[in-house]
């Protein structure tokens, strides 16, 4: 569960607001500012509904979690939220103009995920794709964009309200359902290709193999998955293992396949052929 998924979200350590310039008392890291408060830290931004991006929010806070302001993923995510939600007036605005901001870099490529999306949409086989652990949906979106019949899928339903939301403004037609990546929601061999997109990291050993075995399950042709390469584990994304190709090669091991594919590129890559589709 995310804070987008709380009722009741845990005691508040991070307060955000927008600015047209940084006050006194505050001291500058990057894109953002931030000062220590009696529970916690202020940060201010300048980011409005021309700026804000899903890159930009990172670059800003990356900063902060390099200089300890941040520490952890609920910090993090409480300032991602934070930073997003108060670059327009209302958070309708906000949230649209991160998504077709965020949207047009990564189609510009001036993303740092561009090059991991781009990769990813040209291993996309057939004409459906399932999307595990979507997140926002950037990448279900752009399939969607690429003509695809587009699922998608996360844990937290805050998420999934998001896409559905940005899908229906957009005109995308995407399926966003709230599912749990170790027991999807799908019918055996329903979809053409699945993806894992950063996503493996997150997990455990054991669910990881679930996660595998469940996406081999679901797919018809394909099961796509990346990973970064991390010196250490990014903590405040929520990753829980530092991961190299032997461990790619480990866990294709454990699940039930027909081949599988190792490549290198902004990070490491498996794919999976799903046992039905060499029948």
């Amino acid at each position: 569960m995310t804070l987008l998924d709380c009722v009741d979200p845990p005691r508040s350590r991070v307060a955000v607001r927008r600015v047209s310039c940084i006050p006194a008392g505050f001291i500058a890291c990057g894109r953002f500012a931030w000062r220590p408060c009696v529970d916690g830290v202020e940060i201010i931004h300048r980011l409005d509904t021309s700026s804000i991006s899903d890159a930009a929010m990172i670059d800003g806070l990356q900063c902060l979690v390099d200089r300890g302001v941040l520490a952890g993923q609920h910090d993090f995510e409480e300032a991602a939220l934070g930073v997003i939600r108060t670059s327009a007036p209302d958070e309708d605005r906000a949230w649209a103009a991160f998504y077709d901001n965020s949207l047009a870099e990564l189609a510009g490529g001036r993303s740092p995920f561009a090059p991991i999306h781009r990769r990813a949409r040209s291993l996309v086989v057939g004409a459906s794709v399932l999307e595990v652990g979507s997140c926002f949906g950037f990448f279900a979106l752009q399939c969607a964009g690429d003509g695809h019949r587009v699922h998608a899928c996360d844990i937290s339903s805050g998420a999934i309200s998001l896409l559905r939301s940005a899908a229906r403004r957009r005109g995308d037609a995407v399926t966003a359902v709230v599912g749990d990546a170790t027991a999807l929601p799908f019918d055996t061999g329903s979809v053409d290709t699945v993806t894992l997109i950063h996503l493996l990291e997150h997990l455990e050993d054991d669910s990881v193999r679930d996660a595998l075995t469940e996406a081999l399950r679901v797919a018809r042709r394909r099961v796509v998955v990346a990973v970064p390469y991390e010196e250490r584990p990014s903590e405040h994304f929520g990753h829980r293992q530092q991961l190299t190709e032997h461990h790619l090669r480990q866990w294709s091991s454990r699940v039930n396949h027909s081949g599988a594919e190792f490549f290198d590129d902004h990070g490491g890559w498996m794919v999976l052929t799903p046992g039905r589709a060499a029948e």
